[in-house]
């Protein structure tokens, strides 16, 4: 599964806008039955804990279940009096009160961890956490021109796309991006993250049917700092859930509908949430759709529900099923063309369908002119227009975004090889071409 995932940091913060702030968080329990969680699951959890660690201070197993001090307490003097922990010798005083398993508990540790390996927060209820994916949902979102102009400032994109974008981002509906390979259908997918709005709180696990499901992903979800600290002040947060940036999910070619489903770990006992539950609150995107190792019409076909109704089924190993929210902006990138993937009932799914193709003259030399200034290439002019009139036109090659950059970094690579400063020059930019399309040159590289 992590083999097909990719982050890129939660929701960048744009150039001008103002870091995520802290938002409400779920509001601490207070009691065991607070928790939303079966206590069996929890004195499981907690002779685990105990398992793992040894003697452990009453607030050091609150910080590792994540849970108030209160609640700990309330747990481990449950298990206490059934003499499954002690408190070792006087133990200091409150907070620094210590535990440990005695010999009947550490029988009753084993067969937790016969159970299920799991150890780590407590997890918190399944209906809490789509309690709270409701409160916080994406689809409250409202953009404007102005917002998403800010948030794309520096990125070279055609205006009319970038308010199709802006306008779909709006609608909660899915969105399609179709064009040529190289067009930058990837690039513009994983800049809609810099549209989403502030932060979402993530569960590190919920508790479903007598299971516990993994959900927080450290390569997924990015905490807010600024969050860590107001927690730590006002005290009265759920340590079960983390405040992090809006997720961004991208899932490649080697996706199959296995991998949407839960996965279950036969030596763990424990489940992970798939990829579509982790990006919940945020972007979630299906990259280079028709490449995978089944057709795309297979795979949209999971879809069905969950773009219709904004919910997905699971099912436990058990064959206990239950609902998740789908609440997140989901794109496909494709290269193919929509009537390829499939009829025109099933399109109707995707709110908005966009196509990406090659640009304009002038666009492609500002996105040539930041690939020099990224890979500090020396600009030439003569040189770019020989690179149009020459190479493209006479070629046929359109202008695609991803051209620019990729002929630059062999300029440089070339001039890094041979001890020179790297410059473009019609010489350079054909030897960069001819490397790149495995095509016979037309000027001799003897002048590089």
């Amino acid at each position: 599964m992590q083999a097909i995932l990719e982050s890129s940091g939660g929701a960048p913060t744009p150039p001008g806008l103002a870091e995520p702030v802290a938002a409400p968080m779920p509001v601490a329990p207070r009691t065991i039955a607070d928790t939303g969680t079966d206590s069996a699951m929890l004195s499981d959890l907690a002779a685990r804990t105990l398992m793992q660690r040894g003697r452990i201070r009453l607030d050091h197993a609150a910080a590792a279940l994540k849970l108030p001090n209160s609640v700990t307490q309330e747990l481990l003097e449950g298990l206490r009096a059934h003499r499954v922990v002690q408190v070792v010798g006087h133990g200091g005083v409150g907070s620094e009160v210590q535990y440990e398993l005695t010999d009947t508990g550490r029988d009753f540790g084993r067969e937790a961890f016969a159970r299920c390996q799991y150890v780590g927060p407590a997890p918190v209820s399944l209906e809490a956490y789509c309690d709270w994916s409701r409160r916080r949902s994406i689809r409250h979102q409202r953009l404007d021109g102005p917002t998403v102009r800010k948030a794309f400032d520096g990125v070279v994109v055609d205006p009319i796309v970038l308010d199709q974008m802006g306008a779909a981002m709006n609608s909660g509906r899915a969105i399609l991006l179709y064009g040529p390979a190289g067009s930058g259908k990837t690039f513009l997918a994983e800049h809609l993250a810099g549209l989403l709005p502030g932060q979402i709180a993530i569960p590190y696990a919920i508790t479903v049917g007598g299971e516990i499901i993994q959900l927080f992903d450290p390569l997924i979800h990015h905490p807010i700092e600024a969050a860590r600290s107001c927690s730590l002040i006002l005290g009265n947060e759920d340590r079960r859930w983390q405040q992090c940036r809006r997720p961004v999910v991208i899932a490649g070619g080697e996706l199959t509908l296995e991998m949407l489903d839960l996965q279950f770990d036969h030596a763990t006992r424990f489940y992970q949430a798939p990829p579509h539950v982790k990006a919940n609150g945020g972007l979630f995107v299906v990259d280079d759709l028709g490449r995978q190792r089944i057709s795309p019409r297979d795979l949209l076909n999971r879809w069905i529900v969950p773009l219709d109704r904004s919910r997905d089924y699971l099912s436990l190993h058990t064959g206990f099923k239950f609902v998740v929210p789908f609440d997140l902006a989901a794109v496909f990138s494709t290269n193919l063309q929509p009537a390829q993937l499939a009829d025109e009932a099933f399109l109707r799914r995707f709110g908005y369908k966009v196509h990406l193709g090659p640009m304009s003259a002038e666009q492609y030399r500002r996105v040539f002119r930041q690939a020099c200034d990224e890979l500090e290439v020396q600009f030439d002019k003569a040189a770019f227009e020989w690179l149009l009139v020459e190479r493209h036109l006479a070629q046929d090659r359109p202008l695609l975004a991803c051209y620019p950059r990729d002929l630059i970094a062999r300029i440089r690579d070339f001039a890094l090889y041979e001890s020179r400063m790297p410059i473009v020059t019609c010489d350079a930019l054909d030897r960069a071409w001819n490397t790149y399309f495995c095509t016979p040159g037309q000027v001799q590289p003897s002048a590089i």
